[in-house]
């Protein structure tokens, strides 16, 4: 006997098939909710089955984002061996049938008939902090999309009420600018407030910044009042936008400030973080994010098979004598981890220097540098040759998370 379970998970319910054999299939499919009962319901069929087999039945599921949690989480306390298939693999067999029918019922016994035909290796436990560190990075880079987009709602507001307040301050989102903006919205009230009450006023809520500068700054606001082309808005809807706009900026700073302080106690308690760090243009945000997508190194056996997580792997596309050469990456892995590996090779291979003195390029990674001009000498375009680093970078990785070792930079 070779049993095992197969669940087709949804939202808050799973489709429940057993096996006691290769194409034998034991009762009939059932359906469980995701709740206390309903999990120790699904609890009692593996315990049938075992009696019945006499072994452990090991429990066969897609990845579902974050539906499958409940129960992988309910099994892995009772020491279940549970096997997360990824949907690709999963949607290829079931296209393997010539009759197009999907439902939960088909969907399980298809997962369940999936154990016997591929060789599917169990899910590794990650460490709760990895999963930590997970969750907080990819929530940090919602917030900062979500920022960016109120950002640009903010800009489209403003160039409706006081186009000419940018470059007042240098940072348009910095505390004091957004502070200043919110009480003195229009040129109106900046006139009629004068110079030295804006003064005061920016250096009541900037001590930063010695008096001259809070005066300085008060002067060009004026300057900017009286360039602007809006003495008032007529809209106040704008004003009350303009307002909102910024409370809602100014609590997502404070929001991401606070997701930045977890994510750097929480990395900081993990080796690997600071080994990662050792490659010349990865800096804190790019390695929690690169080693919460990873997980755990010893998931990969091998660097290659890291690449394809990453889906940085070239697609392959041969027919009988026909063999493509203009072949993409395969996109199939981890989004996040290939737009960090993306963000780190650029930093790597930018010039480290602020002022350039001479025409010499001075990157952070020098090796790194030195073979992404290789593949641009070699006629490769600017974003092939990127995608290259990306996975020669990966493999430095690779070897930095198995070897537990820094990286050494010699060229």
């Amino acid at each position: 006997m070779n049993p095992v379970v197969g669940l087709d998970v949804a939202k808050g319910e799973s489709q429940v098939q057993m096996f006691l054999d290769k194409k034998m299939p034991y009762k009939s499919s059932v359906k469980i909710k995701h709740t206390v009962g309903g999990l120790e319901e699904l609890h009692s069929y593996l315990l049938d089955l075992e009696r019945q087999t006499g072994l452990k039945p090991p429990v066969v599921l897609e990845s579902t984002g974050h539906y499958h949690a409940p129960i992988v989480q309910f099994l892995e306390a009772r020491e279940y061996i549970v096997i997360i298939v990824n949907p690709l693999v999963s949607y290829r067999a079931k296209s393997s049938s010539l009759r197009k029918t999907k439902t939960d019922v088909i969907d399980a016994y298809h997962l369940g008939e999936l154990y016997y035909k591929e060789d599917l290796e169990p899910q590794k436990k990650r460490g709760i902090q990895l999963l930590n560190l997970r969750h907080l990075t990819r929530q940090h880079e919602n917030m900062t999309g979500i920022m960016v987009q109120t950002k640009l709602q903010f800009q489209a507001v403003l160039d409706q009420v006081f186009p000419e307040y940018k470059g007042v301050f240098g940072d348009l989102y910095a505390e004091i600018s957004l502070r200043t903006l919110q009480s003195y919205p229009t040129s109106e009230l900046v006139l009629d407030a004068g110079v030295e009450e804006i003064a005061q006023f920016i250096d009541k809520h900037c001590k930063a910044r010695s008096f001259n500068w809070t005066h300085e700054r008060a002067e060009v606001l004026i300057v900017a009042a009286e360039r602007n082309p809006f003495r008032s808005t007529l809209y106040q809807s704008l004003l009350v936008s303009l307002n909102m706009y910024i409370d809602l900026l100014q609590a997502y700073r404070q929001q991401l400030s606070t997701l930045e302080r977890e994510i750097d106690q929480l990395a900081a308690q993990l080796e690997e973080y600071e080994l990662i760090q050792s490659l010349p243009g990865v800096g804190e945000k790019i390695a929690a994010t690169i080693l919460s997508e990873i997980g755990e190194i010893e998931r990969f056996n091998h660097p290659k098979k890291l690449v394809a997580f990453a889906g940085l792997d070239p697609s392959v596309f041969e027919s009988g004598r026909f063999k493509g050469t203009k072949n993409h990456i395969t996109k199939r892995g981890s989004a996040r981890l290939r737009h960090m590996l993306y963000t780190a090779v650029r930093c790597s291979i930018r010039d480290s220097r602020k002022k350039k003195t001479t025409d010499e390029t001075i990157a952070r990674n020098k090796r790194l540098r030195a073979f992404y001009d290789l593949k641009r000498e070699e006629g490769k375009p600017y974003k092939v040759a990127i995608i290259a680093c990306a996975n020669k970078l990966l493999h430095w990785i690779y070897a930095i998370l198995k070897t537990k070792a820094p990286f050494q930079e010699t060229i």
